[in-house]
């Protein structure tokens, strides 16, 4: 090893600045969004937790009954609560905000959903 002095210093700066985004906020990932909730129903499609982590998968699922296999439009909860299992006529008829529902966690989280890319985003009441 001839250039030891350059090696160990160079390797110090490269786990400095690849670690820097790690230790600069403390591993604080910001505050957690608070979406807004449906004012008038009082049951989702499934428990909170579920549809927290497992929604994309659900409304996915969904999709390829319904369209691909031509599968039964409504949906029954545990407690026999029924539901039209669509995005705009289902979901979007509890979750009536966009912009205060999906977009808040979906910009904490840095992803960009496509749902809108063939749905009609619903419009914001001012």
């Amino acid at each position: 090893m001839y250039d030891l002095g350059k090696i160990i210093p160079g390797l110090i700066v490269f786990v400095g600045l690849v670690s820097f985004p790690i230790w600069y906020n403390g591993g604080d990932a910001g505050a957690i969004p608070k979406p807004e909730k449906p004012v008038l129903a009082k049951e989702c499609v499934a428990d909170i937790q579920y549809m927290r982590t497992t929604h994309m998968q659900l409304l996915m699922a969904w999709r390829d009954d319904i369209v691909r296999e031509g599968g039964a439009r409504t949906w029954a909860t545990a407690r026999g609560t029924e539901y039209n299992r669509s995005l705009q006529s289902g979901c979007m008829k509890c979750h009536t905000s966009k912009k205060k529902f999906c977009d808040t966690c979906h910009e904490y989280a840095a992803v960009t959903p496509y749902c809108w890319d063939c749905h009609i985003a619903p419009q914001e009441t001012k």
